[in-house]
């Protein structure tokens, strides 16, 4: 089976312990259809890539995304999808988080000494409700750490002029005032290059979903 285009974050890629990827549109691959049917489609591939890409043997901890701004710790044992979820915090290793986005960003969350991360789904309505700021809060009370102590990443998403609202720049206000000062932005938009990523706004609604991943190693 082939693998899926994917990239990282150089603020990511740089702690030690970590490991973040982002998978990309799957080319010649038809999702033009609802979210479930596209995500069955998608689900072997992305597995496979996901498992040469050093996450192999690991469980997929996934968030049912209702859009809201509950962030729920988990472990192994917990059974996924998290239902009412948006967001989710582990302090265990060899866990792997995932969240799938085709607008929304994926916000990652790390502590920079390997205690815990977590992983938010922020879109328009989740940036609103402020998801990552919660998410932020819960990284902290599971592993101990300070707000300094953390580096957020923020993938890429649907930004102006494809959208009528900057929500990843509101993402950035929202961090700051946390007290996080490592913030990272790769700056891409989903709507601006179908070619690589979907978008639900560009494609009417129907269309796969990016993969954003991280475990602690």
């Amino acid at each position: 089976m082939a693998v899926v285009p994917s990239e990282t974050f150089p603020a990511l890629d740089a702690i030690p312990g970590v490991r973040a990827v982002f998978l990309q549109r799957v080319p010649g691959m038809d999702v033009k259809t609802d979210r479930e049917t596209a995500l069955q489609r998608l689900a072997g591939i992305q597995r496979e890539t996901l498992d040469r890409a050093g996450f192999a043997g690991m469980p997929l901890a996934k968030a049912s995304q209702v859009h809201g701004a509950n962030v729920v710790r988990i472990s192994s044992t917990d059974d996924f999808p998290v239902p009412d979820c948006d967001a989710l915090v582990t302090t265990e290793s060899a866990l792997c988080l995932g969240i799938y986005v085709a607008d929304c960003a994926a916000v990652y969350v790390v502590d920079r000494y390997g205690r815990g991360i977590g992983l938010a789904h922020s879109g328009r309505k989740g940036t609103e409700l402020g998801i990552v700021p919660k998410t932020i809060a819960a990284v902290c009370a599971a592993t101990g750490a300070d707000s300094s102590d953390l580096i957020v990443q923020i993938s890429p998403c649907i930004r102006p002029p494809h959208y009528e609202v900057d929500f990843a720049a509101e993402i950035r206000v929202q961090i700051a005032k946390t007290g996080v000062r490592a913030v990272h932005d790769c700056g891409s938009c989903t709507g601006s290059d179908l070619e690589k990523y979907y978008s639900y706004r560009k494609e009417a609604g129907q269309t796969g979903r990016l993969l954003a991943a991280m475990a602690l190693l």
